[in-house]
């Protein structure tokens, strides 16, 4: 689809199930990652927010509040001062992993690149059930100055900035000595990925493949860019070939399974942790909904999410009601015969039956919520609640006839807006609180992307982080 083809994730889609209607965890990486690792919300583990390095909390700021935007970021030095060093901001390891769910069966579990979880003796990907773990240790896709490379800057946002001046071009094995990955990094993970694959072909074996691309600073290999001709702008030529060189993993991938004849009894899950943001300046990028990434509106959290298993699940299938990231633990230990937790309420469902056709066509009816310290959101039967402290204000849409969330409820039904704030609040009472502090708010346009003037009437949040 789009401005750039993507035959091999339409294939792996239309091979077996897609869920019509998912959601990430959250509407960042690293909570959605905990969401899919324990099947269960932040009220449970306090994983909430992203973890980020103490400077950039210092550093963002200045470059932010330059005196140009309607609303300056929100920084909170006394909880900057009280947040732990990023490799401690972690997963606390009493957590029980789908990882370590799927060890217990006898598979031997790989992780391969974004981990953003923590790290070390608890919260590293091997403390938290993975026997091998290939590490995404810094943010480059290849050396800036390579020469089969093609960089496009952001310079209108302060992140880019900061990650082209700190990162580098490395990885990890174990967590030991990092050292520099060999070529592009995408197609890198994708040749370790499919070493994973041939190694291990005679025994049950788990790989967790978390790609850094799509993800800024903004990296191609020339010869993706080189094959995106018909693409006039150079930031969106970039993207794009960044997309392809995801397409042509999955395509790899699928035909290394093949080729070693697992392709029927492989569960293949594909999706994303958020949606695309605002911040790189692309406004097509989450057509047709609505919002960025670090926001509850569907451009933040409506993702890409295929379970392909030809063994079990019918080309073809599909499930229209919502499905989460929490879903993810629960349906594979019951695909795979394993025992998900029965020691701690996991919140989840198992999709199983609906991927398989073996249960009636719909979920039950339940609540997907999502939360990011003042902010929060509802999605139940159709109705999705925003509501947040900064700016004071909820948002009601009914997504099942303004999936695009064009038309503002909340005003015109006070009695819908309180029945989902007492979800909310049902939800979140016992739960526990974050782990750590959010050091700072962001302000999120939803309707423009950062390059674009906002003005004091735009829509916006304030994301916590």
């Amino acid at each position: 689809g789009g401005a750039v083809p993507t035959p091999n994730i339409d294939a792996l889609a239309a091979r077996g199930a897609v869920m019509t209607q998912a959601y990430s965890g959250t509407a960042a990486c690293a909570p959605s990652r905990a969401m899919i690792m324990t099947g269960r919300y932040p009220t449970r583990h306090g994983f909430e927010f992203t973890p980020t390095p103490g400077g950039m909390n210092r550093i963002l700021p200045l470059f932010y509040n330059d005196g140009s935007r309607p609303h300056p970021m929100l920084s909170d030095n006394d909880s900057a001062a009280k947040l732990p060093p990023m490799e401690d901001q972690g997963l606390p390891g009493s957590e029980v992993t789908v990882a370590e769910v799927l060890k217990s069966r006898g598979y031997h579990t790989v992780h391969i690149g974004k981990w953003h979880l923590g790290s070390g003796k608890e919260f590293g990907a091997n403390a938290q059930g993975f026997d091998e773990s290939l590490l995404l240790a810094s943010a480059l896709y290849m050396p800036e100055k390579d020469p089969g490379v093609v960089n496009a800057k952001v310079d209108f946002d302060p992140i880019d900035k900061f990650l082209w001046a700190k990162m580098q071009y490395a990885t990890s094995y174990n967590e030991g000595v990092k050292f520099a990955p060999k070529g592009y990094l995408t197609d890198y993970y994708t040749d370790e990925a499919v070493k994973v694959i041939q190694a291990n072909k005679n025994r049950p074996f788990f790989l967790y493949l978390a790609h850094w691309g799509v993800h800024s600073p903004l990296q191609a290999s020339k010869a993706d860019y080189d094959a995106l001709p018909q693409i006039k702008d150079h930031r969106m030529r970039v993207y794009a070939a960044m997309v392809r060189s995801i397409d042509r993993s999955v395509g790899r991938v699928m035909e290394t399974l093949r080729a070693e004849g697992l392709a029927d009894n492989t569960i293949v899950v594909f999706s994303s942790d958020n949606g695309g943001p605002g911040y790189i300046g692309l406004p097509e990028i989450n057509k047709p909904y609505r919002g960025w990434k670090l926001s509850f509106f569907e451009g933040g959290i409506r993702v890409p999410y295929f379970v392909s298993w030809p063994a079990k699940i019918a080309p073809g299938t599909r499930v229209a009601d919502p499905v989460s990231h929490i879903d993810l633990l629960p349906t594979l230990a019951a695909a795979t015969g394993a025992r998900a937790p029965t020691d701690r309420p996991i919140d989840g469902v198992d999709l199983m039956p609906y991927l398989t056709g073996t249960a009636s066509a719909k979920l039950p009816s339940r609540g997907i919520f999502w939360q990011d310290g003042h902010y929060m959101a509802v999605l139940k039967d159709g109705w999705k609640l925003q509501t947040a402290e900064r700016p004071r204000k909820d948002w009601l849409f009914n997504l099942a006839v303004d999936p695009t969330e064009k038309k503002d409820l909340a005003a015109a039904n006070p009695a819908k807006v309180a029945e989902l704030k007492a979800a909310i609040a049902e939800h979140r009472r016992g739960g526990r609180g974050p782990l750590y502090p959010a050091a700072g708010e962001m302000p999120v346009m939803i309707d423009k992307t950062l390059d674009q003037k906002a003005t004091k009437a735009d829509t916006f949040v304030y994301w916590p982080g």
